[in-house]
């Protein structure tokens, strides 16, 4: 633990006082600070998603890393709040970059690329031409160690806003925050083992369908999806993952969960 600082992005209308006694009362030794973001800066941008949850402003904040963090802090290892990392997080932060790519994360090659985009995109060739010689994959934004400094050299926030902008004006994809992230990295990412995303955990996002791991060794369990294991702790509808988040939980679960 004294080797990481922790950063967390909140929401400008939270309460930050309480948030940072939450989290220095639970975990007394944690070196950490909190951010507010303004959700002005990106709300403008946001358009209708598939799932009511995906449009909160909040979401959008992974994009804005480079400008929320300090300059001196380099390089982040960037996690939604619905995961359980069970392995050390050193490993991932120390995933090598190469000579420019901003980012790495685990690529899932064998996921439909195209249903991310609707048909308007790909029949436009001055839009579906942004992937020519690339091989673009789908990866989950949920996990991802960043380069701020290439991120910031580049650009990469007003490269994501551009794509948004577009998507106000024409409908290009459906699913939030995920599909600008693919439009200006796919393909140029550098790929982590799948062990470090185990996603979609949270169930299928139309009829919140539990899911079971994939195969393979765990390091980090991802609750990705429509289904959040707090909510269904809460209303005592568990999925069968949902016991290995229980532990976890800061709350108090209403019912002891079967041994």
């Amino acid at each position: 633990p004294q080797n990481i600082a922790f950063h967390f992005v909140a929401s400008a209308t939270a309460n930050a006082t309480f948030l940072r006694a939450t989290i220095s009362s639970s975990f007394p030794y944690l070196n950490f600070r909190v951010y507010p973001f303004d959700d002005s800066s990106v709300s403008r941008l946001i358009s209708t998603s598939i799932r009511s949850a995906l449009d909160c402003p909040l979401n959008y904040a992974r994009s804005y890393l480079a400008n929320l963090l300090p300059p001196c802090v380099r390089r982040v290892v960037y996690l939604d709040s619905d995961l359980v990392l069970v392995d050390d997080i050193a490993k991932l932060a120390a995933t090598p970059l190469g000579d420019d790519s901003v980012l790495a994360a685990p690529e899932h090659c064998n996921a439909n690329f195209t249903t991310y985009f609707t048909p308007t995109f790909w029949s436009n060739p001055s839009l579906s031409l942004t992937f020519a010689n690339r091989k673009p994959c789908y990866f989950n934004t949920g996990v991802m160690v960043i380069d701020l400094d290439r991120w910031r050299e580049g650009d990469y926030t007003t490269k994501i806003e551009e794509w948004m902008e577009l998507q106000k004006r024409i409908r290009i994809y459906e699913l939030g925050s995920l599909p600008p992230f693919l439009l200006v990295f796919a393909g140029n990412i550098v790929p982590v083992d799948h062990r470090w995303n185990q996603h979609g955990l949270g169930g299928d996002n139309f009829r919140g369908l539990c899911r079971d791991l994939h195969p393979g060794p765990v390091s980090l369990l991802h609750w990705s999806g429509k289904g959040k294991p707090w909510a269904r702790l809460d209303a005592n509808r568990p999925c069968p993952l949902d016991a290995l988040w229980a532990p976890y939980d800061l709350l108090e679960t209403p019912f002891a969960l079967d041994s």
